[in-house]
């Protein structure tokens, strides 16, 4: 890897032992990948993924103090990803002494860490930090060091941003260096789609379980994906852009895909069109048969499968603004039809603390409340690795959070059902 004389000189220890290692680690990285140099950090702020203060993370606090002592913090300002715990979620007395005592014990800890490493705010913790009412969205053509793959594959293919799909604590590197390896997604070869996905849908897919499918398909690969303008149109429309959040999402964790190209729609496809299809590119097909497969084959990780849901999680990546008045309006019409006047499953609703924040400034968040529905800033992945919540019948129609968890995965139309007319 080439690296210009200044950067030599620090990896060689010209501003200290600390900023030294800091480089290596990122020299390294790159070498592993091919990267040919180093880039700048172009972003205006950092996202990190390490949220959560669990116990077994202590070479991670320990890494963190080495930087704040040495007075190697993070050149940019920084959202986090989401708190793990929230008291307004549901759960009993054990499960409460689980994640206080035993598993987030040292939470506070962390957080202070990270307000002395560059936090933006005390409340900048959400996995979708491009939300507008969080103030972290890149601009097309910024380089990130970004971790958080959720977010990664969103600033690549609807922002236009460039990020690879690191690890944590690359990200805070990055970020300390100002400087990020040069390899795979932040090059123009590496953005290049080796995948045609035809969609031939009936119906709009939903979000969720053609991500889904896509990235069990290609997963590390990037897609070129065709048919979908009938269904989204041509514009970013706030709509959209949670569609593709939870689409995005779903690419990701269900598969490792980093980036995406929509004809017509998102920015490089738009300006580039079939042009960023790599020669030889596979072709996949995906009509109403082939989404039916793919839900057909999740596994059902609960102990009895035929038991009623006590509890359910929308919002995994957090709902933006638009989502909860959508929700809000089909639960009350929901309650409305079956009779019922509030929600007959505990269910919780996730959005990063600005965007709750600005929806309880609405007519809707009073709306919500009646129904019983709670609105959290909770990781929902996070209260699932709670031993005691993992054995429970959760359902959720987020299908990175079924990917990771013991959750079941339903689609959105099923999960409306199940909470306002019951049901197994």
């Amino acid at each position: 890897m080439y690296l210009t004389d200044e950067q030599q000189a620090i990896l060689n220890g010209s501003q200290g032992e600390t900023m030294a290692k800091v480089w290596k680690t990122l020299v390294m990285y790159g070498e592993a990948f091919g990267a040919d140099k180093m880039v700048p950090v172009t972003s205006e702020y950092n996202h990190l993924v390490t949220s959560f203060g669990l116990k077994m993370m202590k070479p991670v606090f320990e890494l963190m103090q080495q930087l704040i002592d040495a007075g190697v913090t993070s050149g940019q300002k920084f959202s986090v990803d989401p708190r793990p715990v929230d008291k307004n979620v549901p759960a009993n007395f054990l499960q409460n002494f689980i994640f206080s005592k035993i598993m987030y014990a040292t939470q506070d800890y962390y957080e202070g860490q990270l307000d002395q490493l560059g936090l933006m705010d005390k409340d900048a913790f959400t996995c979708a930090c491009y939300l507008d009412q969080v103030g972290n969205k890149p601009k097309m053509g910024d380089v990130l060091s970004w971790a958080e793959s959720s977010a990664v594959v969103y600033a690549n293919s609807v922002l236009g941003a460039r990020c690879n799909r690191n690890s944590g604590i690359m990200d805070i590197m990055g970020s300390i260096a100002g400087f990020v390896p040069n390899f795979g997604l932040l090059t123009n070869e590496g953005r290049k789609a080796t995948w045609i996905v035809k969609v031939e849908t009936t119906s709009k897919p939903e979000a969720q379980l053609l991500g889904s499918a896509i990235g069990m398909k290609v997963m590390e690969d990037v897609p070129f994906i065709i048919g979908m303008d009938q269904w989204l149109g041509t514009q970013l429309t706030d709509e959209t852009c949670a569609y593709l959040k939870d689409f995005g999402a779903a690419t990701a964790s269900n598969g490792a895909v980093g980036l995406y190209h929509i004809e017509h729609l998102t920015p490089e496809a738009r300006e580039q069109g079939a042009s960023l299809v790599a020669p030889g590119a596979k072709v996949y097909v995906i009509d109403d048969a082939e989404l039916e497969r793919v839900k057909a084959n999740y596994p059902v990780m609960w102990k009895n499968p035929d038991a009623k849901p006590k509890l359910c999680f929308v919002g995994c990546p957090h709902m933006s603004l638009q989502q909860l008045k959508d929700w809000t309006v089909a639960v009350e019409e929901g309650l409305k039809a079956s009779g019922n006047a509030k929600v007959l499953i505990p269910t919780v609703f996730t959005t990063a603390p600005a965007v709750k924040k600005e929806f309880e400034q609405t007519e809707y968040a009073a709306r919500l409340k009646a129904t019983g529905v709670i609105l959290s800033y909770i990781c929902p992945l996070m209260y699932m690795n709670n031993p005691l919540c993992k054995s429970m019948p959760v359902m959720t129609s987020s299908n990175k959070l079924r990917t990771y968890t013991t959750a079941r995965y339903y689609t959105e139309a099923e999960i409306l059902e199940k909470i306002t007319k019951g049901g197994r």
